[in-house]
């Protein structure tokens, strides 16, 4: 496979538990055998203390020095990581100091990955990079999708990759499924399609109620539809696929529904329908990445 046919992935690695838990998480995101790998490791910028009244530190060049070569150090560990987990990808380092979040998302309009990797949380005070506030910066903000690796604990070994797909018939859903779709899965592996069915809407009259049902009613015939739409292209990909409908709040039932059924990861549209014809939005997918006790990929196609 020629490398500009391999998918592009940036990792943000900071040598925290959560940085390590994003690469064993890796075993289990169903990425491709041949893929090319960034690892990326952001020092913050902290400054020392001044070392004169007239604010002038003649140590400052050899302190800045100092942090370059520490996010170097670490990138390079993560990268010897992967490559012992990853013999065929193709694995790089970039490293630098600066604001964390913000360098992420720079970078990664610069090497326009398919996928950005990061932590749930990272260090505190010196040394951080994936603190929960830069995880969720990047969420809500990078071009591409992104995933929040949190690895849980699989017992036994070989345990099936359960999957948790949620949709509403928007393109972001679509886009979510593909993403499933075009993954590597174990065999045995299973989805589950998550849909939170409409409710009656408070209304002021009989005439707006009857608009209202006939509304929820034509909603949920296209969202059921689709939803087995997304099934059947789950199947076809030899997943095991099951579904779950219910009259919840979307984010709740996301991660409720992923917590109660052991999943590994839930995926989701960056962006759902519109404000009364919505499940996935943006808001939506930034509450399911910051609570759930899983690994969550919120999907977008580079733009």
């Amino acid at each position: 496979m020629k490398d500009k046919e391999r998918m592009k992935i940036m990792l943000a690695y900071d040598g925290s538990e959560c940085a390590e838990s994003a690469i064993e998480d890796l075993k289990r995101a169903g990425l491709p055998v041949d893929a090319e790998v960034q690892v990326l490791s952001i020092v913050e910028e902290l400054h020392p203390v001044m070392a004169s009244m007239e604010g002038v530190n003649p140590a400052f060049p050899e302190y800045a020095l100092e942090q370059e070569k520490a996010s170097l150090a670490l990138a390079e560990q993560g990268a010897a990581q992967i490559r012992s987990q990853f013999p065929r990808w193709k694995v790089t380092v970039k490293a630098g100091v600066g604001s964390p979040g913000t360098a992420i998302l720079f970078l990664a309009d610069e090497w326009r990955p398919a996928l950005v990797i990061v932590g749930s949380h990272g260090r505190r005070a010196i040394g951080r990079l994936l603190l929960g506030s830069v995880s969720q910066k990047v969420v809500g903000e990078a071009h591409c999708s992104v995933r929040v690796a949190r690895g849980r604990i699989v017992e036994p070994a070989g345990t099936p990759v359960r999957i948790v797909v949620g949709v509403d018939g928007s393109k972001g859903a679509e886009l979510a499924v593909q993403a499933v779709a075009s993954r590597h899965w174990p065999k045995e592996s299973e989805a589950r399609v998550i849909n939170a069915a409409w409710t009656m809407p408070p209304v002021a009259s009989k005439g707006m109620a009857v608009k209202a049902v006939e509304w929820v009613a034509r909603e949920n015939e296209r969202v059921n539809k689709m939803t087995e739409h997304a099934m059947n292209q789950l199947r076809a990909t030899g997943l095991r696929v099951s579904s779950v409908v219910k009259e919840e709040d979307p984010r709740r039932l996301l991660c409720h529904e992923a917590e109660s059924w052991h999943a590994d990861c839930i995926f989701v549209g960056a962006r759902g329908m519109g404000r009364l014809e919505r499940l996935l939005l943006g808001s939506v997918s930034g509450w399911v990445a910051a609570r759930a006790h899983c690994s969550v990929e919120v999907i977008r196609s580079y733009r």
